[in-house]
């Protein structure tokens, strides 16, 4: 099972690099990899669901690109933090490592 969770992982990755390419595309060709983002994103969440509890999968991968969305926006594009971002995105993870460990595939 640790395989399945490894696709969500990386689906959860490259959520995060169709988010922002979403927000920052500018060319032709940063369409095409935000559109390759998105497949891959989309092929291993369903790859993933085929064997891991669909709900949680899905929850998890949700929970990966925002976090990981909020960290690029914050760290690579220069947003600020305040307490209660930082606060909500902590609480976010407990959660994601919550439903990952009570999973009863997991």
């Amino acid at each position: 099972m640790a395989k399945e969770w490894l696709k969500i992982v990386v689906a959860g990755l490259f959520e995060v690099g169709w988010v922002v390419g979403l927000t920052h595309s500018t060319t032709w060709w940063h369409w095409g990899l935000t559109a390759i983002a998105v497949y891959i994103s989309f092929y291993y969440l369903i790859m993933a669901g085929e064997k891991l509890p669909v709900g949680t999968s899905y929850a998890v991968f949700v929970g990966i690109g925002t976090v990981g969305t909020v960290l690029m926006e914050n760290i690579v594009f220069g947003g600020e933090w305040s307490f209660l971002q930082a606060l909500f995105v902590t609480t976010l993870l407990a959660g994601i490592i919550g439903l990952k460990r009570v999973s009863e595939e997991g």
